[in-house]
């Protein structure tokens, strides 16, 4: 057992056996409900990018994350994007870690489909995750006003991936 048995014991992809547990995390931690066919949908789509945490061989939580392409946040130039769709952990989990390592894990996942950078939408209202987001290099691109069914706005926040900033770095020159 790990230290406290509060960081994640290992991080691995998704597997449909797992829908779940995924889903009853979704529904006790976030507003935002999804049908288990909008789960498995991201999971066929991008399986690197849809992994869950695993402590005591329990999952307590996840993140699903898709390939989109677009015109680049950081210029006008089409790219592949990584897309955090939605991440989420168990209560008694939280703080401790696991959130980050699965967004860490995420991006590496997400990488490996070609994408060079990330975007995500995030509550205004939730600073924990705000703060947590912009540790890991986010930045906040803009408001979107009632993004959210309730509707409360949202920040989209954007990151370059590190090793293919300088990529995006030469496209910003040569347009």
């Amino acid at each position: 057992m790990n230290e406290g048995g509060l960081q994640p014991q290992y991080i691995r992809q998704f597997e449909p056996s797992d829908i779940e547990a995924v889903v009853a995390i979704n529904r006790t931690s976030l507003p935002e409900n999804y049908p288990e066919q909008f789960f498995l949908g991201l999971h066929y789509h991008a399986p690197k990018g849809f992994l869950v945490a695993i402590i005591d061989g329990r999952i307590v939580g996840y993140i699903m994350c898709r390939i989109e392409r677009g015109i680049s946040s950081f210029g006008r130039f089409p790219v592949k994007k990584g897309h955090i769709v939605s991440i989420a952990v168990e209560d008694e989990h939280r703080h401790h870690g696991v959130g980050t390592k699965l967004i860490e894990a995420g991006m590496e996942g997400m990488s490996s489909y070609g994408a060079v950078e990330f975007f995500l939408e995030v509550r205004k209202a939730n600073e924990a995750a705000t703060g947590i987001y912009e540790k890991l290099g986010y930045d906040i691109k803009r408001v979107l006003k009632g993004y959210y069914r309730d509707g409360e706005d949202a920040y989209l926040m954007i990151k370059k991936h590190a090793s293919n900033a300088e990529e995006v770095a030469v496209h910003d020159t040569q347009n």
